[in-house]
């Protein structure tokens, strides 16, 4: 929603309200959207590409880092995450100020806090690299990226779940119970689709059997989609905040 208007001959300060909910559902339907879009076109339109092994075993599905190298995957997917990094970014800062608003004087919970934001960002930092570099070109550097995504989100959603955990102690409100519940439950799943991830990766490079890529590439999917659906769960958090940008008329700045 935009507002603003001259009043008197002074020009009133343009502003820009959309609430959080619609904030954060954006800001992960980007990435969600993405992934789809990029897994289908690979299945469709490269599927010998994107679905091909070293070992040559037949595979059916392709993984998320083959389906974001080819092109024009890789453009659709670097655009997506262009436009989710920032809003992510801030998303970490609210929950950042929120945590310290409520565990102002508590230890460890203060320090929980602070860790909690860094590997946020790390998260996302993560996500930036596995998403610029891909597999095709530095295959080395895209892999790190990956590993510093899935373990600075782990730590992240552990964290998270130690922190409301503290909260629902103190809280009577339901909204408060059911994103503390389900955090809880979509970082159990989150782990659980990792091992099994992990798993059949190894099987796959130690025996090269077939379908172990397959069942390796469904697990990454849950793994992504797991972890965004816990971020969702800021919807719960911030259920009756804005975001707002203001423009100032005097110095013309946001």
């Amino acid at each position: 929603m935009l507002q603003g208007s001259n009043v008197l001959g002074h020009e009133r300060p343009l502003v820009f309200r959309i609430s959080f909910t619609t904030f954060v559902l954006g800001t992960v339907c980007l990435p969600l959207l993405g992934l789809i879009t990029c897994v289908f076109i690979s299945s469709v339109f490269h599927f010998e590409d994107s679905t091909g092994t070293h070992c040559q075993v037949p595979n059916y599905l392709p993984s998320i880092s083959a389906s974001i190298s080819l092109s024009p995957e890789c453009h659709i997917w670097r655009f997506c995450i262009g436009l989710h990094s920032a809003p992510r970014l801030l998303v970490a800062l609210t929950y950042f100020k929120f945590y310290k608003a409520r565990f102002a004087s508590k230890y460890p919970e203060s320090s929980l806090n602070c860790l909690n934001l860094a590997f946020s960002i790390s998260e996302n930092l993560g996500l930036l690299l596995l998403t610029y570099v891909s597999s095709s070109e530095t295959y080395f550097v895209h892999k790190e990226g990956f590993v510093l995504f899935i373990v600075s989100s782990i730590i992240y959603m552990l964290i998270t779940c130690r922190l409301w955990n503290a909260i629902t102690k103190y809280s009577l409100s339901p909204e408060d119970a059911k994103s503390h519940h389900w955090k809880v439950r979509f970082l159990l799943l989150n782990v659980s689709f990792c091992v099994f991830a992990g798993f059949f990766y190894w099987k796959h490079n130690m025996y090269c059997e077939s379908g172990s890529y397959t069942l390796f590439a469904l697990f990454e999917y849950l793994v992504v989609f797991s972890n965004m659906a816990f971020h969702l769960t800021a919807v719960w958090d911030f259920r009756n905040r804005e975001v707002m940008v203001v423009s100032s008329s005097e110095d013309k700045d946001f």
